[in-house]
């Protein structure tokens, strides 16, 4: 049994202008493996390689070399399927359905029975807070509301393998904040979630691991305790010290029976860390 939910070898796809020539690669030789049940983030510019990437692990695009495995399968394998849910960056939804059509639509297309189907949906409306909407036209829902079925109906299938695209777009901080918390739960759960987002803050505080790409290269990967570890600079965290002892050092606060409770390398922010990164290309 493999312990990764994602596989990628040396990944490369380069488009072709009309003549079939070979144009600017969009992604090169990426090598990357993401981990059962861990949230990882794929971070990067506009242009960088994201897209390209999830279509490529999607089978929605073929690469022009390399390899990628989804859940133990080759990413063209059609068995792996049902194992995966998907919200892109813009859902093509039916705007005529309500909420609860359009899930039951999505329900019909894996199979699912009709008392689970019923089941299904009232839970999944439930947690994207739509509740007071199921029964309202797509097409009359806010952006926001359109990202909250939008993940509904990636989750229908109850995938283990979970891809969302800048899933939080149009949403208020609280809405931001509760997808956030669905993600933890989807984890929670032991299922797989990669997560493409622009909103840097999310990512730090529900990602496991990050990677971060510019111009179709993989920049960097690791953990984000890691990443954003400042190691040339400590933090002291004292107590029982006065406020005009607090510029003194270690030993002076000891002298003054101050508890030094920690020594540790604070952080920089998920932020920082991708500005320097792109900016030194």
């Amino acid at each position: 049994m493999v312990n990764w939910a994602v596989k990628i070898e040396e990944l490369t796809k380069v488009y072709r202008d009309f003549w079939r020539r070979k144009s600017i690669p969009a992604l090169t030789d990426l090598n990357l493996s993401i981990e059962c049940g861990e949230v990882f983030g794929l971070l990067g510019p506009n242009g960088s390689g994201k897209t390209t990437t999830i279509k490529l692990m999607l089978g929605i695009l073929f690469p022009t070399s390399g390899r990628s495995w989804l859940l133990g399968y080759p990413s063209s394998d059609l068995k792996i399927k049902s194992k995966i849910g998907f919200l892109p960056e813009e859902s093509y939804l039916y705007k005529f359905l309500n909420a609860e059509e359009i899930l039951d639509f999505y329900g019909k297309l894996f199979y699912i029975t009709k008392k689970e189907r019923k089941y299904r949906i009232d839970k999944l409306i439930h947690q994207v807070g739509l509740t007071s909407y199921r029964k309202r036209p797509l097409g009359q829902y806010s952006k926001g509301m359109l990202r909250r079925i939008g993940l509904a109906q990636a989750i229908i299938n109850d995938p283990e393998l979970i891809i969302l695209d800048e899933p939080t777009s149009g949403l208020d901080p609280v809405g931001s904040r509760e997808i956030k918390d669905l993600i933890i739960e989807f984890k929670k759960q032991g299922k797989t979630v990669v997560l493409c987002t622009h909103l840097l803050a999310d990512v730090q505080d529900i990602c496991d691991r990050i990677a971060i790409l510019d111009k179709g290269i993989l920049q960097i990967v690791g953990t984000v305790k890691d990443l954003l570890s400042k190691k040339d600079v400590i933090e002291f965290i004292v107590r029982n010290l006065s406020e005009d002892n607090i510029p003194v050092v270690e030993t002076f606060i000891k002298s003054k029976n101050g508890d030094v409770l920690s020594v540790s390398h604070p952080f920089s922010t998920l932020e920082e860390l991708f500005i320097n990164i792109i900016k030194r290309r």
